[in-house]
């Protein structure tokens, strides 16, 4: 898991659409300003993003089961975290013998489980 204390960036499209509106075709001869206006750069939100590589878990089924237990225990958590980017990725795979399913309720609990607990210490 990761944390950036950052908001994502802005696509190259709407950045050029936004310095285009600040274009202005009149010239400025009034006093420049003594002091800069402040700039806040703390994000205002929390954006997750989720990583389930293939080679780990191999069915589309098992990946979106992930993906979802993620999500879940993120909304769960949210109140407790930090402002900024989030990343979770799966490092490596849950052991098949264990959960011969798909998407088995065992896979869901152990997902559930190992987040749960990762965003806990997340929070501290």
């Amino acid at each position: 898991m990761h944390h950036l204390p950052a908001a994502p960036a802005v696509p190259p499209a709407v950045a050029r659409k936004q310095a285009q509106a600040a274009l202005s075709t009149e010239l400025s001869t009034a006093l420049a300003p003594t002091c800069p206006p402040p700039v806040d750069d703390l994000p205002t939100a929390r954006w997750l993003g989720c990583v389930v590589p293939k080679r780990h878990a191999r069915r589309a089924v098992t990946r979106s089961l992930i993906k979802r237990q993620v999500r879940g225990a993120f909304e769960r958590h949210a109140a407790g975290l930090p402002l900024g980017l989030w990343l979770v990725r799966l490092r490596q795979p849950f052991p098949v013998a264990a959960f011969p399913s798909a998407a088995s309720e065992a896979l869901r609990a152990a997902a559930r489980t190992e987040l749960d607990s990762l965003l806990s210490q997340a929070r501290r």
